[in-house]
């Protein structure tokens, strides 16, 4: 009885010793983590400084040229901060970037029982934003019209979630009224298999084409860009920047400069994907 009682106990003993080395462990990791994470953090911060004050020389000479067209996507709470993105504009004013595409994911979260009218928060106030941005114009505006995107002012087109839904929607009803016409050559064929390249001509015939983007910056979560018209970032780079409200001068140069110094080499192939009705 008495090696049975110092067993239990030996084995209670270990089995606290155990769980108590396994919690120090976990506690050890998870403080060097956070040590690790926080020495980033003030890293990321000095950086931005030292960019924003202009000490470090490489940021100075961007090679904005290769920037053509930008997207900024903000999430829907980020949207509503209009001072925010017009000081975000004009910084990007004032690097040379001509093209900027504003998209904010408000409706996306309701699902597909969406009205397709919803213009989204950011078009809602286009108005103002073009107000407060000297010479600033449309980019439908500048495309009707024939004027050359390497203009001295900025172009701004602003994308909603409905955008995207209405257009794959009228694309489709074109697709499907072109191959209605044409008539059914195999009577055993039972669905027709659409390329890329038709779905994209289709996309230009509702006017809902546009020029692919090369960088997209997230101001937000990670997945508030989803709803994005999927067409028009088939080879875009994506840089999630924080929330908008913790936005800095120094990490936007900071993206638009690794983004510049990397060599692009989508489109070097084609391939078509294939789609069905």
């Amino acid at each position: 009885m008495d090696f049975s009682n110092e067993s239990r106990v030996l084995h209670r003993c270990s089995a606290q010793i155990g769980n108590l080395l396994l919690r120090s462990l976990w506690h050890l990791v998870h403080f060097i983590i956070s040590i690790c994470n926080f020495t980033l953090d003030i890293a990321n911060v000095l950086e931005s400084y030292l960019i924003s004050s202009g000490l470090l020389g490489r940021y100075k000479s961007l090679h904005v040229a290769k920037l053509r067209y930008l997207a900024i996507v903000i999430e829907s709470e980020g949207a509503y901060q209009t001072s925010k993105i017009i000081e975000l504009l004009q910084w990007l004013e004032a690097v040379g970037v001509k093209h900027v595409c504003l998209y904010d994911n408000d409706g996306r979260s309701s699902g597909f029982s969406l009205s397709l009218g919803s213009l989204g928060i950011l078009k809602k106030s286009k108005d103002f934003i073009l107000e407060n941005l000297d010479g600033a114009i449309l980019f439908q505006d500048a495309h009707e019209n024939n004027v050359l995107l390497d203009q001295q002012h900025m172009t701004l087109e602003f994308v909603s979630f409905s955008d995207g839904k209405e257009a794959v929607a009228k694309a489709a009803n074109v697709l499907f009224m072109k191959y209605s016409k044409s008539g059914v050559t195999d009577q055993n064929q039972k669905e027709k298999i659409f390329t890329e390249s038709q779905m994209s001509e289709a996309l230009k015939t509702v006017g809902s084409g546009g020029p692919e983007l090369d960088l997209l910056l997230v101001y937000g979560p990670a997945r508030c860009h989803l709803g994005f018209p999927a067409w028009r970032i088939k080879y875009t780079e994506i840089v999630h920047m924080g929330l908008l409200k913790s936005m800095n001068y120094g990490s936007l140069i900071k993206a638009i400069y690794k983004f510049t110094m990397v060599r692009q080499n989508y489109g070097k192939c084609s391939f078509d994907l294939h789609y069905k009705l």
